[in-house]
Formats: structure tokens, sequence, C-alpha cells
């Protein structure tokens, strides 16, 4: 993020989600937790690439 690379952060952002949520599903983290962390994630990227 610091880079900012605007591409590569969005494919790490994406591959992020997708984890994010896949633990949730699994039940390794409960899915209020993974929105928590997608969201703080996603307003990391909105103030680099902004």
């Amino acid at each position: 993020i610091v880079a900012g690379n605007r591409d590569a952060v969005e494919a790490a952002l994406k591959v992020a989600i997708k984890n994010l949520d896949r633990a949730a599903e699994k039940g390794i983290i409960h899915k209020n937790n993974a929105a928590n962390k997608k969201s703080r994630l996603m307003k990391k990227l909105n103030k680099v690439v902004v």
C-alpha cells in the first residue's frame, strides 16, 4: 500500500478479501470480524489511491 502501485494493491486486496470471506465461511473468524477487517483494508486503499 505504501508504494502507491494501484494495480498491485487492488490485486492483493482482492486476494485478502477472498481469504477473509473463506475464513468466515469456515468459522475460523466471525463474519463481523471479517467485515471489519475488510472495511479497514478498503479505508487504507482509498486513502492511498485518492
